[in-house]
Parts: C-alpha cells; sequence; structure tokens
C-alpha cells in the first residue's frame, strides 16, 4: 500500500465535508467501534478497502504533511511523514489520539 505524505488542505476539506470514503456498494464495516470520537471520524476514511485514520500535520518548516494510523494483522501501524518530524497542533494531537483509541479498539476484537 503506498502513502502519499501529504494531502492539500482544499482536498481534506472537501473530503472531511462528504464523510468517510467507503469503496462503491460497500455498507459499512461492522467492525468499527459502534462508539466513535468525533475526532477520530473526522479523519477517518477507507482507501482500497483499508480503513486509515489520516491526521493533518505540519514539519518543522511549516509544511502540511500527515501522519497515517491503520490496522494490519491485529496491529496498530503508525505511519509518520518520510524522513521528516511531526509537528501537531493541540487539536491535531487530539485527533491522533482519538484515532490511536480508535483503532486499538479494533485490534482486541
Amino acid at each position: 500500500m503506498e502513502f502519499v505524505d501529504s494531502i492539500p488542505a482544499a482536498r481534506a476539506t472537501a473530503q472531511a465535508a462528504r464523510g468517510p470514503m467507503r469503496p462503491s456498494g460497500l455498507a459499512a464495516r461492522s467492525a468499527v467501534p459502534a462508539v466513535t470520537d468525533p475526532r477520530a471520524a473526522q479523519v477517518r476514511r477507507y482507501e482500497s478497502g483499508q480503513l486509515v485514520w489520516r491526521v493533518q500535520c505540519g514539519d518543522m518548516i511549516n509544511r502540511e504533511r500527515c501522519v497515517t494510523v491503520l490496522v494490519q494483522d491485529n496491529q496498530v501501524v503508525l505511519v509518520g511523514p518520510p524522513g521528516e518530524t511531526a509537528r501537531l497542533t493541540a487539536g491535531q494531537l487530539g485527533q491522533l489520539r482519538a484515532a490511536l483509541n480508535e483503532a486499538a479498539k479494533l485490534t482486541e476484537r
């Protein structure tokens, strides 16, 4: 699976307004915890059938980047910007914490 290290703000805003993406014709995944933190729901989407969370952040010179969280083989995978530092605001940190908590619940099933 290939990850993009940044998402333009306009695209992320438009996708957030439409809600989580799912492959066409598929119902909501039953593996998603019933009670979700709204901060995680803002960044959660399906990509190639895989549930991922992308949290916007910046790097040390204020370029837009993202931190990605996914579940693979009952383990939480955290992918940072390649070769870079992720700098998060308090709000972005809350989104990351919510995404990690939700991903952890998926691994417990």
